[in-house]
């Protein structure tokens, strides 16, 4: 999303040109290797982002798995991955569950179109804010208010093509794979100024299946990967599924940044 971290991703590359010396200049100092042009914006990769995207957005309920991938320095600076998953049930425009396992402690997520509830069940607390009556705006609030921000919410977004190619400076399709998600993808890198990615999409379903992202002007996180899989589409769950009776038991805080409140990027 244009707030979080949006534009998602890319992958800017350059290939070294070769040089030719003729028979004549063979005693003549070598020219300097020329650098191919970075790739620009090429318009089968929209093409491909624009029906993935229309596929997210055209469906009135979603859910999906989706995994994590990250890595943190350890006191020796050495890169330690750690794996998170969570399973996400949304129905537009204003109901959203997200259930987290993985390395840390587990939360679920729960906005019935009122309230945000971020719920840690081993602490048996829960972060509650009034919350505005769409998931877009719910998220730009729990952002604002308290750093609450989701890897995947390109994804989920109303538009999800406007979010994903914002500020692009870079997009081409890599190719074909049959090694992702149990299915023939289409990998497309992108670029912006922030971020570089790859993303696998079912070159059938239209869905995104796998996602590479790497930071252009940082070195804290280089990596980051999102799996998609269970995809399943306009299955409406019930209205109780965005709900939890535990939360609701559960002991209150503030739903706030512990660093205070966020300042909203550009």
């Amino acid at each position: 999303m244009r707030l979080i971290f949006v534009a998602v991703f890319g992958l800017l590359y350059a290939i070294a040109g070769g040089v030719t010396v003729t028979a004549s200049a063979r005693e003549k100092k070598p020219a300097a290797a020329t650098q191919a042009p970075m790739p620009g914006i090429d318009a089968q990769a929209l093409t491909i982002l624009k029906s993935m995207s229309e596929t997210l957005a055209e469906a009135k309920s979603l859910s999906f798995s989706v995994r994590r991938a990250f890595d943190e320095p350890a006191r020796n600076n050495q890169p330690i991955f750690y794996m998170v998953g969570s399973d996400v049930t949304l129905t537009r425009p204003d109901k959203l569950k997200i259930v987290t396992s993985g390395d840390g402690p587990p939360s679920e997520v729960f906005y019935d179109g009122r309230e945000l509830t971020v719920f840690m069940p081993r602490d048996n607390l829960a972060a509650v804010m009034t919350a505005p009556n769409n998931i877009e705006d719910m998220l730009e609030a729990a952002f604002a208010k308290a750093g609450f921000y989701l890897p995947f919410v390109d994804f989920i977004v109303a538009d999800p093509y406007k979010a994903i190619t914002e500020n692009l400076v870079s997009a081409f399709v890599v190719g074909k794979s049959n090694q992702v998600g149990s299915t023939t993808t289409d990998i497309v890198a992108i670029a912006n100024p922030d971020f570089q990615a790859q993303i696998w999409i079912g070159t059938d379903d239209k869905l995104p299946r796998l996602v590479w992202i790497n930071p252009v002007s940082t070195n804290d996180k280089p990596r980051s990967m999102i799996e998609f899989s269970n995809w399943k589409l306009d299955q409406a769950p019930p209205a109780t599924a965005f709900t939890s009776d535990a939360a609701k038991k559960a002991g209150r805080m503030e739903f706030a940044s512990p660093s205070g409140p966020i300042e909203k990027k550009k």
